[in-house]
């Protein structure tokens, strides 16, 4: 098989993993998090989302934890080769990203997000994808004047579980229509886990044979249905090199209450029982890519070790096979 010889990995789990807990994260539990993965190796880390805290009380610390980050003595040699990146899904937080940029604290990256699923769309965002576009031309401009890059991100790729099947060839179309108003880079997302692996793999060749270069597209998976690894097979298979995930694959939609407090606006989950979804395990991987010869620059035991504290922070086991497991033993694989 050919694949990658390196990769980049980025952890996302104190803004999508966090986001899917109900009760809330502890803003010093946050920073120190975000210290350790920056310890570890990790280069871009998904740090908290600036919309209303009042959908999602999980980021009401938002501005303490970035400014917290940026004053942080333990990672402040680390941070300038580091991408800081916060979700901004309407107009008011681009605008705090912004003004908290001038103020020498923002994010270095901000993510907008469109689904090719219009049903889909209109329910994530409170707006229509026409709508949507017009707002980010406009928008991403205003970010890229102060120094922010713009992740666009293009979801239900492969389906929406509103509307059903999708055609894969549009989030190509949406893939261009982000560059072409001034996106750095862009994530494909699955969503909810309803890629399948060869679905991934022609989809994602397709984007190859488009872009060619894989440096700018990230890819997203969950793994609801236990297909997450087979989907980075696949996407690695098709030569693509950069990556998101959360720490013991905790993660997605944000929670229906956090800490005893129902909150509004957030709807009801896909699936009847909430622990059943999540993003792939960071630890897992990366340890499988460890194995596989594949070069992605993370402290392995480091991270391992950071895993089962992640699961102390939230206070349950999580679905990271390598934390209980942990590596295949050096003599058996001839690993250095």
């Amino acid at each position: 098989m050919n694949y990658p010889k390196k990769v980049t990995i980025g952890d996302i789990t104190i803004r999508d993993g966090f986001q899917h807990e109900e009760k809330f994260i502890p803003t010093e539990a946050k920073l120190w998090l975000a210290e350790q993965l920056i310890l570890c190796g990790f280069k871009h880390i998904e740090i908290t989302n600036f919309g209303n805290p009042n959908g999602m009380p999980q980021f009401k610390d938002a501005d303490t934890i970035m400014k917290l980050i940026r004053g942080s003595k333990k990672i402040k040699d680390l941070l300038p080769k580091v991408s800081l990146t916060c979700v901004t899904i309407r107009e008011r937080a681009i605008e705090r990203a912004i003004e908290a940029k001038k103020e020498g604290w923002g994010p270095d990256r901000i993510l907008l997000m469109v689904s090719t699923s219009e049903a889909h769309h209109k329910i994530n965002s409170g707006i229509s994808l026409a709508e949507y576009w017009k707002m980010s031309e406009e928008w991403i401009k205003k970010a890229n004047d102060v120094g922010i890059k713009v992740n666009g991100t293009v979801s239900t790729i492969w389906g929406c579980p509103i509307t059903g099947p999708t055609e894969m060839t549009k989030a190509l179309e949406f893939t261009q229509r982000w560059f072409d108003i001034g996106a750095h880079d862009v994530e494909h997302a699955d969503h909810d886990g309803s890629a399948s692996p060869d679905r991934v793999y022609r989809y994602y060749s397709m984007l190859m044979d488009k872009f060619q270069n894989p440096d700018k597209h990230i890819v997203h998976f969950h793994t609801t249905r236990g297909w997450g690894l087979a989907n980075v097979l696949a996407a690695l298979q098709a030569g693509m090199t950069n990556y998101e995930s959360t720490m013991g694959g905790i993660g997605g939609q944000p929670a229906n209450f956090v800490s005893g407090v129902p909150v509004s606006g957030t709807g009801a989950y896909y699936y009847k029982d909430p622990s059943i979804v999540g993003l792939n395990s960071t630890e897992d991987m990366v340890v499988m890519m460890d194995e596989m010869g594949i070069e992605t620059n993370i402290d392995i035991d480091k991270m391992l070790e950071l895993g089962k504290m992640v699961e102390k922070i939230v206070g349950r086991t999580l679905r990271s096979e390598c934390v209980k497991s942990g590596r295949i033993p050096k003599e058996l694989t001839g690993r250095k």
